[in-house]
């Protein structure tokens, strides 16, 4: 993993110097937008809506559209003028019991890992948070925007987890009406949720929708659907790359419940064309210290004969 931000955690008057590492990784799918007819690729400019012409990079800048539909033009200058939010601190606000913060407010989640000097202090804030059962509230700015996040700890490791702003989670519009529910189907509901219980365990899970795209692919390359642009070769290596993605999300899961993956099989499908290249080798080694051997001799031959 590469770390993506360095700073300090501080509380009270202890710092604590850490790298912060993503935890998490999307795998899905993704297409691009191509021409159904000849599968070349969609490309879109970049058209001032008022005068109708492209306009270049150096020309855009960021606008703040207002509730009337009024735009305000930033440049700079102007968010030069902004709260600094280029901090590398993680400072500690206060350690909150767990179940106080529901899990609708989490973002994103990274690993902290210490640096060589603050292993001890890191230790040290670990141990805090294990003994108290707490969560330390804390601000952290990440990409230049400050954002609010927790620190737990995962596996002997502090979870980073940044979150929503209070005007950022959502409250529903509606309301559920209670309903009357009787006794023998209450009864029954706690019998079928007894029925399902169990820990959670995430490699009983399997992305079915990769697996499903990868077969799908397969099949339309082995049917001769696949479109060649002339302007780039470059098309089906992607799709190779694809495939090869596909691949490995679909041989870990396999690997998860005990299967043998399909890329282990094909490996050793292979092997045999392997070594009879390799017995083929020295064969061709053998020619060729024969031809320097009579070319030595040839050598030999002139020099006598002068």
């Amino acid at each position: 993993m590469r770390a993506i931000w360095k700073g300090a955690v501080s509380f009270g008057l202890v710092s604590v110097p850490v790298k912060l590492y993503a935890a998490t990784e999307s795998h899905d799918v993704s297409f691009r937008q191509v021409h159904a007819k000849d599968g070349g690729r969609i490309k879109y400019q970049r058209v001032c809506s008022i005068d109708g012409e492209e306009v270049p990079y150096s020309d855009i800048a960021k606008g703040y559209e207002t509730e009337d539909g009024e735009m305000v033009i930033l440049d700079d200058d102007d968010f030069d003028d902004l709260p600094s939010s280029s901090s590398r601190e993680i400072a500690v606000e206060k350690f909150v019991p767990r179940e106080q913060i529901d899990p609708i407010w989490f973002e994103k989640s990274y690993y902290l890992e210490p640096e060589k000097s603050g292993t001890k202090p890191y230790a040290l804030l670990r141990q805090a948070l294990l003994d108290a059962d707490r969560m330390a509230v804390v601000t952290v700015a990440i990409r230049n925007r400050t954002s609010m996040a927790v620190l737990r700890v995962r596996d002997d490791v502090i979870v980073l987890q940044t979150m929503m702003w209070p005007d950022e989670v959502r409250q529903p519009d509606f309301s559920v009406e209670p309903g009357e529910v009787k006794d023998a189907e209450v009864k029954m509901a706690n019998m079928l949720v007894e029925t399902l219980a169990g820990d959670f365990d995430a490699d009983e899970f399997e992305d079915d929708y990769a697996g499903a795209v990868e077969a799908l692919v397969k099949a339309k390359i082995e049917g001769g659907e696949v479109k060649k642009t002339p302007t780039s070769t470059k098309s089906s290596g992607e799709v190779v790359d694809l495939l090869a993605a596909l691949q490995r999300s679909v041989d870990a899961a396999k690997t998860a419940r005990g299967e043998t993956p399909s890329s282990a099989k094909d490996d050793q499908d292979e092997k045999p064309a392997k070594k009879t290249a390799a017995k083929k080798a020295p064969a061709k080694k053998a020619a060729a210290k024969k031809t320097a051997t009579k070319k030595t001799a040839a050598k030999k031959a002139t020099k006598k004969a002068s």
